[in-house]
């Protein structure tokens, strides 16, 4: 097989089809830049529930009754249900917090987001708790289920329930970008499909000349599909730089805010390199497989 003529044939199959090549190039581009815009949420979600999950925390509310004839935890019920939780497999830390404790820092907390309505608070709707730190997010399910109706329990505070509404916005972004990008894919596909007809009706002279003069099918064909695969390594190369350049200009600074508190993991160039192999390779899949199928249906000679 003769290299220069096969890589000749497709510098000139780009030449004669320049304007479709080019609006494939960018459409795959685009799919692929979206697609890896999906991966990196996934990526942001994922390190993101952990630093979430570490520092997750459950309180168990105290009843009232039991406060009122224990306010230091030391007797029963809420000494045995403190004594068990910390015996727990997963549990870090069990805090005791008093009536007292918890209306202090409620109105500590009103005292510096609104000062004119922290006058008003009052000691009586707060409880006492025991605030429970976990060592092993994993179990944070299997310890609010047993104790969350132990004896002198009246209620339960799950943070789990703030961070699966946090990470269903992220959610919801990454769906986006992974139905935008299967519509681009489409287009992307219908974009292949007609320029490699179009490439092989141009040249179906010089095809029918070679297979006369003995060239296999797959000889003939070879150049319409590297066409079609080089034009998606450029397409995914371009959505690689924009996936950088979203880094530094989209992640970095709109998320600055929320990086520096810890509440977002943050986007780093090894996330995009990470993701920069699968693009590639659904790039050239996509148009491998395209190209491929669109020769074996339309040129038959």
């Amino acid at each position: 097989m003769r290299v220069n003529f096969i890589l000749s044939e497709v510098f000139n199959g780009f030449r004669r089809n320049l304007t479709m090549t080019l609006a494939m190039i960018l459409t795959t581009a685009v799919t692929l830049a979206m697609l890896g815009g999906g991966l990196l949420v996934i990526q942001m979600a994922d390190k993101s529930q952990k630093i979430f999950l570490d520092r997750v925390e459950m309180q168990f509310f105290i009843n009232d009754d039991v406060t009122a004839a224990d306010g230091d935890c030391t007797e029963e019920p809420c000494a045995q249900v403190k004594r068990e939780l910390e015996a727990e497999p997963g549990v870090a830390s069990v805090t005791y917090i008093s009536k007292q404790q918890a209306y202090e820092t409620a109105k500590g907390a009103w005292e510096e987001s609104s000062p004119e309505l922290a006058e008003f608070i009052r000691p009586d709707p707060y409880q006492a708790a025991l605030r429970v730190r976990m060592a092993d997010a994993e179990q944070f399910g299997a310890v609010l289920d047993k104790f969350e109706r132990a004896p002198g329990i009246d209620g339960v505070l799950d943070q789990r329930d703030l961070v699966k509404r946090i990470f269903s916005v992220l959610d919801g972004a990454r769906n986006a970008a992974f139905v935008v990008a299967a519509v681009l894919a489409v287009a992307a596909i219908l974009l292949i499909v007609n320029t490699v007809q179009i490439a092989a009706y141009t040249r179906r002279t010089e095809v029918s000349i070679m297979r006369l003069v003995g060239a296999t099918r797959w000889y003939t064909q070879l150049p319409f599909l590297l066409e079609a695969v080089v034009a998606a390594v450029i397409g995914a190369l371009l959505a690689i730089g924009g996936l950088f350049l979203g880094k530094i200009f989209f992640f970095d600074k709109a998320l600055d805010d929320l990086y520096g508190v810890n509440i977002l993991a943050r986007i780093t160039a090894a996330d995009v390199w990470f993701v920069s192999p699968w693009l590639l390779l659904t790039g050239i899949v996509l148009a491998g497989v395209t190209a491929y199928g669109t020769l074996r249906v339309y040129v038959r000679e």
